[in-house]
């Protein structure tokens, strides 16, 4: 008696072969794909050849390739060659495509080409989600994370790196050229061959110190000070870590705070935060078709002009400030200790003087107004406050837009961990799925649309898990609605 599951003989030859469509379950999520795509006007959204040449060879329908790029995303197939491969091998794709099989460039091309199409159908998935009703009343948390570019920090340069190579390269002819002159005192004629590796190491060396050369004239055409060589676009990025940094891009996202879906993301290459609270908060807001909505940021995010850009458009930004006080770290008053009366445009400070308006000043473009005491200088814990004559306090004209976004602050003590359980788990969800290595794709444009395929396929996915099979099914027919 066989204790074990056999199966069948490779070589049986069945008289009623199996369909295609037995080998793909009922509530598999390819179908799901399927369907997607198919309620999409993908020429309206931008997609080139959907109406095919009269000429030259058939070409593929961009909706089997779209379905080929969701199925891979979602999956965590992002190669065109690996995608090419699973369409040979693959019954889901096989199915998806009807057994059609795409080279890798046509796929690659694909993505190259069509990036405002698929950008524009990540959109439209959005929208989906909003008409479903999946999204929060009004709250999202917005942040960034920094991913690697195809630039290896080699490849990336700025004034600083070239001086610091150009000195390396520098001392190593020098001990070169010691070591030829020594060579040519004390060597045997019969071993030139040693002689002739250097000669060859100084010339490969004040190669590369020309090269160099070409680099700085070209850095001087960057606005940045930077010029990366393999992804023109990418910049050098500090990050979290201790001394550390990579070549790559900034990567910013919108969360809905109920579901966690993704509601607007950008792909950008300036290292920091500051400028992208308001351009983000008014996408996620035109995404969710909010006439107000809440976001909650960190401090990086913190610019008084961003916030007033925010509430301008109907946005309550809830952040934290920097933590930039040299007062506070010498153990001196800070300046929330310095009460302001709006009735007088006076500051009251802790030894119950006044601080009076003195002067206003542009910065930046930004009018601020100077404020003191005359009897600081007879203070009795002027220890305590300032090692200057005056302790000086600048004040915002819209200073009381920074004070309502503090009050809000307060009222939301667990907003930072809001802010962390909503929005810090999809970037780790990315990294993951792209296996911790950096985009395949080069230049910002096509950065961006590799991007919104991770997006795509993250919102997808949290929507089959959160409405399950049959409903997200029925869901496709408002697409084309």
């Amino acid at each position: 008696m066989k204790r074990f599951v056999e199966g069948e003989d490779r070589k049986q030859v069945t008289l009623l072969p199996e369909c295609l469509d037995d080998f793909v379950a009922e509530d598999n999520p390819v179908r799901i794909i399927d369907a997607f795509v198919e309620e999409l006007e993908l020429e309206s959204m931008g997609f080139d050849g959907v109406t095919p040449s009269t000429t030259g060879r058939p070409s593929y329908h961009p909706a089997v390739l779209l379905k080929i790029y969701i199925y891979g995303y979602l999956n965590r197939i992002q190669s065109s060659r690996r995608l090419e491969r699973e369409c040979q091998r693959n019954v889901e794709l096989m199915w998806l495509t009807g057994r059609l099989v795409p080279d890798f460039k046509t796929i690659a091309d694909f993505r190259r080409d069509n990036g405002a199409g698929i950008r524009n159908v990540c959109r439209r998935f959005v929208v989906l989600c909003r008409d479903l009703k999946l999204f929060s009343q009004a709250l999202v948390a917005i942040d960034g994370s920094k991913f690697k570019a195809s630039n290896t920090r080699d490849r990336n340069f700025t004034t600083g790196k070239i001086d610091k190579r150009q000195q390396q390269i520098e001392e190593s002819i020098q001990r070169y050229l010691s070591a030829l002159e020594t060579a040519d005192r004390t060597q045997p004629p019969e071993l030139e061959a040693k002689t002739t590796r250097l000669q060859e190491k100084i010339k490969q060396l004040r190669d590369q110190m020309h090269r160099l050369e070409q680099i700085r004239e070209e850095l001087k055409t960057q606005p940045d000070g930077q010029l990366s060589l393999t992804d023109p676009d990418a910049r050098s990025m500090a990050t979290s870590g201790r001394g550390s940094g990579m070549v790559g891009y900034n990567v910013q996202v919108a969360v809905d705070a109920r579901h966690h879906l993704i509601v607007a993301h950008e792909v950008t290459n300036s290292g920091h935060d500051r400028a992208q609270l308001s351009p983000m908060a008014q996408a996620a807001r035109d995404a969710m078709g909010r006439n107000r909505l809440k976001v909650i940021a960190d401090r990086g995010y913190y610019s008084g002009p961003q916030i007033k850009a925010c509430a301008d458009a109907g946005i309550a930004a809830i952040l934290p400030k920097n933590l930039t006080s040299g007062a506070t770290a010498h153990g001196r008053f800070d300046r929330a200790d310095f009460i302001y009366i709006a009735r007088d445009d006076e500051y009251l400070c802790p030894a119950g003087q006044r601080a009076i308006y003195r002067f206003t000043r542009e910065e930046h473009g930004m009018q601020l107004h100077r404020y003191w005491s005359s009897a600081c200088p007879r203070c009795d814990i002027k220890s305590q406050c300032t090692p200057s004559d005056y302790r000086r306090i600048t004040r915002w004209e819209h200073e009381s837009v920074l004070e309502a976004a503090q009050k809000r602050l307060d009222r939301m003590p667990n907003a930072m961990m809001v802010r962390r359980r909503t929005v810090e788990h999809v970037f780790g969800t990315f990294k993951h799925w792209m296996g911790y290595t950096h985009f395949l794709t080069r230049r910002l444009t096509n950065v961006s649309t590799e991007m919104s395929l991770h997006v795509l396929a993250y919102n997808l996915k949290r929507v089959i898990a959160i409405l399950g099979f049959s409903r997200t099914m029925r869901a496709m027919r408002l697409v084309g609605a």
